[in-house]
């Protein structure tokens, strides 16, 4: 029998090879049982995101969960991994479900369990549902529809339910203002119905239901959003880019002239804009692979400033607990106070947009004063697709300190927290660390300029591929 185990970010398979209805029954009853053993509601929300056969394995959740005596509330359509979070918040159920593979290729759909928090369930309470995975599982008996006349299943609003938390968060005077200048790229996600509820003025790119998502996976980094930039240098009207991936828990941005800007400048812009405009304190949690340079800003602002594992769940730990300002990751995945604790992209979007507003400049122009106080730099990144052999190999090299130079660059030191940074003579890293979600090698490095950063990286290759 297949084990169904649960990655970074929960358990993402291929769809009808294990990403079945039968093994989605599986993970929705060990939920329901892991929430009829614990003190929270016996409630539940469930969504579905554009993939292939959402609404299907909502459904099969949905009716699994009630025939375990869960009350659930389903959404009416697709909504976006934030929705399902700020519902499991704001109703106050014991949890919430989204069917989703997040940034994954189209041929994958998964499933993430929330808190009622409003954010990602901790890793001890995952490792609980995980356990309670049986080999096999009892049909739920009854129909969909049956539970739903009996009042066990609700169809609920979750989008307007976001939209109006929106209204209440946001300047949308302010936003108005500059979302005609404003390119969204939807990737075919989530993010693209509540967009353009929103903002009206915006240009939407690839804002129409394709499961297929044009063959292209949904995760907002440069290489998967060819017209965006393009888009905007060809047109003065246009100020700044949005995408966001899949589920829209992530952002991806640029700037007026078509530039991609990373998730590393967003952080800094995100920290400066909340703490010197909306004059918010707390920590910074951020994982392993994110730049030194929020570093140096905590420390210039006198924040305090938490290196966490990969995974936004280890984040959420935090804030949830304590007074965090901001969460972040290096892929795109962001929260920050005012919130939930959860990753969003149209909110950050939204955040970024008004900071212009309120600034009147341009994200170039903002990067630039943050560059006046940290330094210019560039985080790169290769994605190398590897036999398990090879990549268990460099691991193991890893491990046991082979790698003493990559190239002409010598190691001065290593952590370990979560994959291997190794620490270089002039200040730059470089970081291999293994997705916990794909089949990759990841290789980051952090450089004075994208030069220099993808210099390291080649060397990098050439010494773990040789």
């Amino acid at each position: 029998m297949y084990q169904i185990k649960f990655g970074t970010d929960g358990w993402r398979e291929i769809i009808a090879d294990e990403f079945t209805v039968a093994n989605v029954r599986r993970v929705a009853e060990a939920t329901a049982t892991w929430l009829n053993q614990s003190d929270l509601p016996q409630s539940c929300v469930v969504g579905y995101d554009c993939r292939f056969g959402g609404e299907m394995f909502a459904k099969e959740t949905a009716r699994q969960l009630a025939s375990k005596g869960i009350k659930v509330i389903i959404s009416q359509g697709f909504v976006s991994t934030p929705m399902i979070s700020l519902a499991a918040n704001q109703l106050q159920t014991g949890a919430g479900i989204i069917l989703t593979a997040s940034h994954n290729p189209p041929t994958y759909n998964g499933y993430k369990i929330k808190a009622n928090y409003g954010g990602p369930a901790i890793p001890s309470e995952v490792s609980k549902v995980e356990l309670l995975i049986a080999d096999h599982t009892v049909d739920a008996g009854n129909t969909f529809e049956s539970y739903l006349s009996d009042g066990m299943i609700s169809y609920g609003d979750f989008e307007t339910m976001y939209y109006n938390h929106c209204l209440n968060s946001f300047d949308m005077q302010a936003l108005d203002s500059v979302s005609s200048g404003l390119v969204y790229d939807a990737m075919y996600g989530a993010g693209q119905s509540i967009v353009k509820r929103l903002l009206p003025k915006a240009t939407i790119l690839h804002g129409n239901h394709n499961p297929g998502f044009e063959g292209r996976a949904p995760e907002p980094i440069l290489k998967n959003l060819p017209e965006i930039g393009p888009l905007i240098a060809s047109n003065s009207n246009f100020s700044c880019g949005l995408a966001t991936d899949g589920d829209a828990d992530r952002i991806g941005w640029f700037d007026e002239l078509g530039n991609f800007v990373d998730s590393h400048h967003l952080i800094l812009l995100l920290i400066e804009y909340l703490t010197t405009y909306k004059g918010y304190t707390g920590k910074v949690v951020k994982s392993f692979s994110v730049s030194d340079k929020v570093q140096k800003l905590c420390d210039l602002k006198g924040l305090e400033a938490i290196t966490t594992k990969i995974g936004f769940k280890y984040i959420c730990e935090y804030m949830v607990t304590e007074d965090v300002l901001i969460g972040a990751e290096e892929s795109g995945g962001i929260a920050i106070k005012g919130h939930i604790p959860e990753r969003d992209g149209v909110w950050m979007g939204l955040v970024l947009m008004e900071y212009m507003a309120k600034t009147g400049k341009s994200i170039s122009e903002l990067i630039k004063d943050l560059y006046a106080k940290v330094g210019s730099f560039a985080v790169e990144r290769y994605d190398l697709h590897l036999t398990n052999e090879l990549k268990e190999s460099i691991i193991s090299n890893c491990k046991s300190g082979s790698y003493k130079n990559f190239g002409t660059y010598t190691v001065v030191g290593m952590e370990d927290v979560d994959g291997f940074k190794f620490r270089l003579e002039d200040g730059s890293w470089v970081m291999i660390r293994p997705s916990g979600t794909e089949p990759v090698l990841r290789v980051y490095s952090e450089s004075s300029s994208s030069a220099a950063a993808f210099a390291i990286l080649d060397a990098t290759k050439a010494t773990i591929l040789s």
